[in-house]
């Protein structure tokens, strides 16, 4: 377009200059002057306007590009808008999302749910231990009793329960446990006014657990429990260990015997403990364990009063490493009242235990019934330690029985009774791992599979290999009237565990046991026994 122009405007000027030449000639010169710069001028200004023209016209095409292209993109924004509008009216409206008031977790398969601020949680816990075995049992004589032990298989413990806080500060438990021969139990029942008894380890009451703590004091730059009801009390290091972790499928005899008095698995009980990271002390008035009679009218069965004790433990992890360390500590236990029969009048306490396995619940040794007891008491102590997957722990107890009751009963006046008994155990993880300290027991924990077994993920668990020997002698003042022939025993244990995950446990036992006894206090003859015995135990807990 502007090409065009300035060719037309240049044959113009040329024919203007043409025409002038020609002019030129026949008029004068000046007026011929003045003529041309009158056309020149006019010609300068036509260029002007048209060039003008020509730059206007250019804004104009662009302008009208740029808004041809600008309308473009805002309709297609609005149809797109338009579009989504009319998706989403097709999606229903939802409100905005409450925040979840509770949290479900899984800790080592435990179902707990807590408040979302985690101030108040309730667990569901439980543990089952399926024992099968059986003993090659050799009485040394026909007086011996029993003089055959059963084969077969036993559900050791069968445990269901909750534990779970309120409001951070109090920790409760309530846990039944519906197994068939758990230590501490046995009893009597009555038909009519024939009293019947049921075999040894029968369960009159299977409350295991039922007990509340408040944790809120934290003195000294400690913890501090304040609990009571019925409880596992975590006195010696050995019944402080979850039976859920001891090397072995039952705890020693010596052990038994001591926490049965005034301590143990379901306990009636109320006292305090305090714990840091490295000492633990703890003190509890008990009472009867669930099950004893509480009826002081009852004629079939007797009727009796309730027995009250006390028990108190010190310990500490007095060195810790990352690979090593050493626990020590002591413990007591005191009879305060000794349950009084109401229709008898009599005053009695028994030490007795199975031989280090439940499949056939009947005791090798045993005390009998101790008459006029006014109270006993038991000392022990303590000592653990590991050195990474190498584990030791050893018990030592002294018994002490106090025969003054008034009770008009013989024997009257008898000297107080004296036995003794422990173990020494050592356990070995063949695969590494180690057993953790636990503070708030003062006592070490279980093993944990490094590598679960698993046959796509290849882990075969883990396996501890363990020993211990154990000894209890129930006798004292033999050649006397009033002394005491309970027998002494002495068990050797092998064991092999299989750790399958943090749930799952297989262990073998093997035990080979000698029980020194002689008829009474006065008599030599020999009722004694020996035996060796295999047990497998399944595992689950939670």
């Amino acid at each position: 377009m502007s090409r065009k122009l300035f060719t037309t405007a240049a044959l113009g000027l040329a024919g203007a200059l043409i025409a002038t030449q020609v002019h030129a000639e026949s008029t004068n010169s000046s007026e011929e002057i003045a003529l041309l710069k009158q056309q020149l001028k006019l010609l300068e200004q036509k260029l002007d306007s048209l060039q003008k023209q020509t730059a206007a016209n250019t804004a104009a095409t662009a302008k009208a590009k740029v808004e041809a292209k600008a309308e473009a993109r805002a309709e297609a924004k609005a149809e797109a808008r338009v579009a989504v509008a009319n998706a989403n009216a097709a999606i229903p409206v939802k409100g905005p999302v409450a925040p979840a008031g509770v949290v479900v977790t899984m800790p080592n398969n435990r179902p707990t749910i807590c408040t979302a601020d985690e101030q108040n949680c309730v667990a569901f816990t439980g543990r089952i231990h399926f024992d099968g075995g059986g003993y090659d049992y050799h009485p040394n004589t026909p007086a011996t009793v029993p003089q055959r032990l059963d084969d077969g298989t036993n559900l050791r413990r069968a445990r269901i329960g909750i534990t779970g806080k309120f409001l951070s500060d109090w920790n409760f438990g309530l846990i039944y446990d519906f197994g068939g021969t758990s230590d501490g139990f046995g009893g009597t029942a009555a038909a009519g006014a024939a009293p019947v008894s049921f075999l040894p380890g029968g369960a009159v009451s299977g409350v295991e657990n039922a007990y509340l703590s408040y944790i809120g004091f934290k003195p000294f730059g400690g913890k501090m429990a304040i609990e009571g009801g019925i409880m596992d009390l975590p006195i010696t290091i050995d019944e402080a260990m979850s039976s859920n972790d001891i090397p072995f499928m039952e705890r020693s005899s010596a052990n038994v015997i001591a926490v049965n008095m005034a301590a143990g698995d379901f306990r009636s009980t109320f006292g305090t403990r305090w714990f840091n990271d490295s000492f633990w002390i703890g003190a509890y008035v008990t009472g009867p364990t669930t099950g004893a009679i509480h009826s002081a009218s009852s004629i079939s069965p007797n009727g009796m009063t309730e027995q009250l004790g006390a028990a108190a433990r010190a310990a500490g992890q007095l060195i810790s490493g990352k690979d090593y360390s050493l626990h020590l500590g002591g413990n007591a236990q005191w009879l305060l009242r000794t349950p009084h029969n109401l229709v008898t009048g009599a005053q009695t306490l028994t030490f007795s235990d199975r031989p280090e396995l439940r499949i056939d619940p009947t005791t090798l040794i045993s005390t009998g019934a101790i008459a006029n007891v006014s109270g006993a008491q038991i000392y022990s102590v303590e000592a653990a330690g590991t050195y990474g997957p190498l584990f030791a722990q050893g018990e030592y107890y002294w018994y002490n029985v106090d025969r003054n009751a008034a009770t008009g009963l013989a024997p009257i006046g008898a000297p107080s009774l004296k036995f003794q008994g422990g173990y020494a155990e050592i356990a070995y993880a063949l695969t590494g791992e180690n057993r953790a300290y636990n503070p708030a027991t003062a006592a070490y924990g279980g093993i944990k599979p490094a590598h679960p077994f698993s046959v796509s993920g290849g882990g075969w668990g883990a396996w501890e290999i363990a020993g211990r020997v154990s000894q209890i002698n129930l006798n004292d003042q033999l050649g006397t009237p009033t002394g005491i022939a309970g027998g002494r025993q002495t068990v050797y244990t092998a064991a092999l565990n299989w750790y399958i995950n943090g749930n799952v446990r297989f262990m073998f036992d093997y035990l080979h046991g000698e029980v020194s006894r002689q008829a009474s206090a006065v008599s030599v003859a020999n009722v004694g026994s020996k035996f060796d015995a295999f047990a497998m135990r399944t595992q689950v807990a939670w």
